[in-house]
């Protein structure tokens, strides 16, 4: 028996599932879960010495690769002086600074330690701002596993499982949670007129990326800011996979939409815990201690976590990855649809700057329902045929792939000889 064979037969005995993420278990393409010992710049190391070529990248939080010097030695240092105080300190107020800097739309911020935790927290504080208790969301489209965000279509692992909802989240949970297909601007406004004067807020992924990446159409993220201006509704921006990603200014700044919220998480750590929610100022100054929406958390603005983001988002800001980083995953995409038409396999893949998927079914793919249409078992032969020549893709077809900084043209090309040699 191999070590990753050995840890997983162990795991499975403490841990539901054997992993601490549903995704991570392979359960949708099969086979045992790689364990990680190790990453280094583009590259994974696992626990039987094997090296794989990632295009996971911790599904988008590394922008610039593992381990990189800078963030890992700022994140070492700030170790040093403490690692948890549960009182305020210089580097939070740094942190908040470099977002507010970056997205004009965020005037306060509120650091939290999780994704779930920020969407959580955005959504209580749009109820709280407008005395409302309804939120649209997005089939496919995923915000934590918080129980409200749990309705039917919550994206992610929930569609990796074909989960319609999960059992624990009651009725009332989910009864002010209502869903529209995403990129459907009529299926919205709809609800907006069905549901007059009682929904709170809009919540988006600006580019869908647990269905498998998924771009808005055109007009699509302004139909909904018009929406949501006619309906005094808020419109809330979930950038946990897209802020800092796509653009050091997000998804918003991408398409020159403003939301009234913004949700961050991801590269804004750095590879730690460590994620946020803000937007506009008098919305935030409902929160307490300055107002009466409750949000709070021990570990939030966590002094290792906020060092590492700082030293992320001061690389992102001076090195400016962002270009080389839309040309490699232009030539890697470019490549793979080539191969793929070379051997007759039907394949969509759908991009915006350094996130992408491929779906095997001959598209296109603007929504969950055509995303689960794809053919999801050739995806699961595929992943593996890749992991055998060393390449590690997302274990589903409903999740990113991503490049870092570190990946240079020699991945590239290794990625596209690899897949070139897919039988289908």
């Amino acid at each position: 028996m191999n070590r990753n064979d050995e840890l997983f037969e162990r795991a499975q005995r403490v841990i539901p599932g054997g992993v601490n993420s549903p995704v991570r278990a392979f359960r949708a393409v099969g086979g045992t879960p790689r364990f990680i010992a190790e990453g280094q710049g583009a590259y994974l190391i696992d626990a039987d010495g094997n090296r794989y070529l990632d295009l996971v990248q911790s599904w988008g939080a590394l922008l610039f690769g593992h381990a990189r010097e800078e963030i890992m030695r700022a994140a070492g240092e700030a170790a040093t002086r403490g690692t948890s105080f549960g009182a305020p300190t210089e580097l939070e107020v740094e942190l908040a600074e470099r977002i507010t800097d970056a997205m004009p739309s965020v005037d306060m911020v509120r650091l939290v330690s999780s994704g779930t935790e920020a969407a959580m927290s955005a959504i209580r504080l749009a109820r709280g701002s407008t005395g409302r208790p309804g939120v649209i969301k997005f089939d496919g489209c995923y915000h934590g596993h918080s129980d409200p965000m749990l309705a039917k279509g919550a994206g992610s692992g929930v569609a990796t499982f074909g989960i319609p909802g999960s059992p624990g989240v009651t009725e009332g949970a989910a009864r002010d949670t209502l869903t529209a297909p995403y990129n459907d601007l009529g299926v919205v406004a709809a609800l907006l007129d069905a549901h007059r004067d009682t929904v709170a807020c809009v919540i988006v992924e600006p580019i869908a990326a647990n269905m498998g990446v998924v771009p808005p159409e055109l007009g699509f993220l302004e139909g909904l800011r018009d929406l949501c201006d006619r309906h005094g509704a808020l419109l809330i921006f979930d950038e946990v996979i897209t802020g800092f990603r796509v653009a050091y200014g997000g998804a918003q700044f991408l398409y020159g939409v403003t939301p009234d919220l913004t949700v961050l998480g991801k590269v804004m750590g750095g590879g730690y815990p460590c994620a946020a929610f803000g937007g506009r100022g008098d919305v935030m100054s409902r929160l307490a201690p300055i107002g009466p929406v409750y949000q709070a958390g021990t570990l939030a603005g966590n002094p290792v976590a906020v060092a590492a983001g700082i030293a992320t988002l001061d690389l992102a800001r001076e090195r400016d990855p962002y270009p080389e980083l839309d040309a490699r995953a232009d030539r890697l995409t470019a490549g793979l649809a080539k191969a793929f038409e070379e051997t007759a396999t039907r394949c969509t893949i759908n991009r915006v700057e350094s996130m992408f998927s491929l779906f095997f079914t001959p598209g296109p793919v603007r929504n969950y329902e055509e995303a689960a249409a794809a053919d999801h078992e050739r995806y699961a032969r595929f992943f593996h045929h890749m992991l055998e020549r060393g390449v590690y893709l997302p274990p589903s077809g409903y999740e990113l792939w991503t490049l870092s900084a570190a990946h240079t043209d020699e991945e590239i090309d290794t990625t596209i000889e690899a897949a070139a040699s897919f039988p289908g």
